[in-house]
């Protein structure tokens, strides 16, 4: 199955927005307890999550997952920084590159493959206010487009 693809449980559609992506990592995610349960309800939030790299090793941090309802009093902690479990090539990669200026690891989505919990990471260097703007005139021309089109067609 290619990179990203799965039942998807959560996009951050906002890092579109903000970032420029220019490389995507598949990442599996330690979790813990009731943690697994929880996203496979579809409880996750990806909006103000970030990831980081913390001697050697690369951690996801903001990422809310919700408690379980039918958990007990062992419930997880909703915010807690989670491990990311990428290949030492993989790692040395994104070292070299978010040392630049203004590159940032961003979630871009959490999905389940196989069973399995993944999270793709993306590689992103951050927009100014014009690129934002400039990409907003695209959609609105794009959407014009279209709309003609299908108005001629009918």
């Amino acid at each position: 199955m290619p990179r990203g693809h799965g039942k998807t449980i959560a996009q951050n559609k906002k890092a579109g927005h903000d970032y420029f992506i220019e490389e995507t990592f598949e990442a599996g995610i330690v979790l813990q307890g009731t943690e697994i349960k929880a996203i496979r309800a579809g409880r996750v939030n990806l909006k103000e999550s970030f990831a980081r790299i913390k001697d050697g090793e690369v951690y996801i941090h903001n990422m809310h997952i919700s408690h379980y309802e039918q958990g007990n009093i062992y419930n997880h902690e909703p915010t807690r920084s989670r491990k990311l479990l990428l290949h030492r090539k993989q790692i040395n990669q994104l070292i070299g590159a978010t040392q630049q200026k203004g590159y940032a690891l961003v979630p871009l989505k959490m999905y389940i493959k196989n069973g399995v919990a993944k999270v793709l990471i993306g590689l992103g260097r951050g927009k100014k206010k014009y690129d934002k703007r400039e990409d907003l005139k695209r959609k609105q021309v794009n959407r014009e487009i279209d709309r003609a089109i299908k108005e001629s067609l009918k």
